[in-house]
């Protein structure tokens, strides 16, 4: 899959498309992605999507934006898998912001992406101040299919409520919605060996974007096996402004720093907690360890 960022320069062939913030990559969007690939492949064009970065909403009131289901490399990933051929990100910023609908037709659909055909949802809005919808991309030189919504065992799938049974620590109702187990992928940082102090080294991962969920978790970690996992500010000591992903092994050790480790949460055990005094904080990591083990015994 060919990934594009920046500036958009003419385009050399054309496309069929579909826009969004694509947040999750849940069946409701799988649904137009499969549908875009389908189509691409019937009239020999590129399938492609066009998504945006930072999240609009992160943009214009990022304090009030909803937590980030997916970071961009794991959106990227699961859009390659779904067999896109193209995808352009578009930093989302003010001079974006502020283009009128017409000219984002023009100069970035038309001009740039050399979309053929273009499938949204009928809800789609888009230009500043969001005057443009699906009427308006209508006898545009493109050929325009609407997405009705996709709903799965009588549930209408959403970012939204993927984000709400995440809060909830309904990890099964966010897998139906997803299509597959909840999991954060990121690159291992260097720490301040707190955990490794206590006796449970932890490898951590830095959050830029607010994750949905907060607490402690039993998790699974792709090519490591099991783990229990904290995500949040660390209350009790080395406070972090912005969230963190620690994770500890329960089998495997070694060098991680660097590698990019992906974790599926399976269950959550607690809330993360502000503890009086480290000998606190180690006994309370310890019968979560215990607890995970206890959890993957019984389904193993």
């Amino acid at each position: 899959m060919v990934v594009t960022h920046g500036a958009l320069q003419p385009a050399r062939g054309r496309c069929a498309l579909t826009i969004g913030n694509f947040d999750g990559v849940h069946r409701g969007h799988r649904a137009l992605i499969d549908r875009v690939v389908t189509k691409a492949g019937e009239l020999r064009l590129t399938s492609s999507v066009l998504t945006f970065e930072p999240h609009p909403r992160e943009f214009f009131a990022p304090e009030a934006a909803p937590p980030r289901l997916t970071r961009l490399y794991d959106k990227l990933e699961l859009m390659a898998a779904a067999g896109v051929e193209r995808v352009h990100v578009i930093r989302f910023e003010a001079r974006f912001a502020a283009l009128s609908a017409a000219r984002f037709i023009e100069e970035v659909l038309v001009r740039g992406l050399g979309t053929a055909w273009l499938l949204v949802g009928r809800d789609f809005r888009f230009g500043t101040q969001r005057k443009g919808d699906f009427a308006t991309l209508e006898h545009q030189g493109f050929a325009l299919e609407g997405m009705p919504d996709v709903a799965f065992d009588g549930e209408r799938v959403s970012s939204s409520a993927v984000r709400a049974a995440l809060q909830a620590g309904d990890f099964a109702r966010a897998e139906r919605l997803l299509g597959r187990p909840y999991a954060i992928s990121g690159k291992v940082i260097h720490g301040t060996r707190l955990g490794h102090d206590l006796g449970f080294p932890t490898a951590n991962i830095a959050l830029r974007q607010r994750p949905p969920l907060s607490g402690i978790y039993v998790v699974e970690v792709e090519g490591f096996g099991p783990a229990v996992a904290s995500v949040g500010l660390r209350p009790t000591v080395n406070p972090v402004a912005s969230p963190l992903l620690e994770v500890h092994l329960l089998e495997r050790g070694g060098e991680l720093y660097g590698r990019r480790l992906r974790v599926t949460f399976l269950r959550k055990l607690r809330d993360e907690a502000k503890f009086d005094g480290l000998a606190a904080l180690r006994d309370a990591i310890a019968r979560d360890a215990e607890e995970a083990r206890q959890y993957f015994a019984r389904h193993g």
